[in-house]
């Protein structure tokens, strides 16, 4: 699995120094493909026809929240708060992850949107220990997230991820400390929440995929695979 993440964390850093304005998302999609076939043979993009999925990589603009589909015809301009959400499979297990930049210059609020979910993030996994229950990482995304005046959106969640991208359990991004199930050594979980700068009610665009946000706010999200370890919690999907 770190093999597995090692690969999605250098698409990632690759796609993140050529996400400019004037750059069609489908040109993401085309330069995360022959990267990752770069760095690796073995490796085949996850979401590529995961339930008919279309493309193999997410890219999201603005008030999308997830499963933008790439296109020649949506062209990032300056300004553009664009998330960007990889997987793949390598030698029989997955990596799972994703980033919020802006293209260009953009406003303060999507720097803040931006710097609030990666910041949800870490304070999450400072409750992903042996011994924890699973909410206490949620609860921990939740209060962080709406703290600085933001909303966790509910309808999409995290998950367990292993030799399947999507594995038991659901990760909630809000929750309860002290509920769900205890987290155990090996535990295996994609922890990716999404935020938006209004409110948290979703739509879904006739394409049947992308997923925005029904005020038309901002959106951010931010991902990483991890691993529950007796040594402590490891980053799978980061260099």
């Amino acid at each position: 699995m770190r093999e597995s993440g090692l690969i999605v964390a250098k698409v990632l850093e690759h796609l993140r120094g050529v996400i400019k304005p004037g750059i069609s998302t489908l040109d993401l999609e085309v330069l995360a493909l022959d990267y990752m076939k770069s760095i690796s043979k073995d490796a085949v993009p996850a979401f590529k026809g995961y339930m008919d999925y279309p493309a193999s990589l997410c890219v999201s603009i603005n008030s999308e929240i997830v499963h933008g589909i790439p296109s020649a015809k949506r062209i990032l301009k300056n300004g553009d708060l664009v998330s960007v959400d990889f997987g793949v499979e390598h030698k029989g297990y997955f990596g799972d992850a994703a980033i919020s930049v802006i293209a260009g210059q953009g406003s303060d609020l999507a720097q803040r949107l931006i710097n609030v979910v990666e910041g949800s993030f870490y304070e999450g996994i400072k409750e992903a220990k042996i011994g924890n229950h699973l909410h206490d990482i949620s609860a921990a995304i939740q209060d962080h997230v709406e703290s600085h005046g933001f909303s966790i959106i509910r309808d999409y969640v995290g998950h367990g991820i292993g030799r399947s991208m999507h594995e038991s359990p659901q990760v909630p991004n809000f929750g309860e400390r002290g509920t769900g199930m205890l987290l155990e050594n090996g535990t295996t979980l994609a922890i990716e929440p999404m935020i938006s700068a209004g409110r948290y009610d979703v739509s879904v665009l006739n394409d049947g995929w992308t997923a925005v946000t029904s005020d038309g706010s901002l959106a951010a999200h931010f991902e990483h695979s991890i691993a529950i370890t007796s040594q402590g919690t490891i980053i799978l999907t980061e260099l």
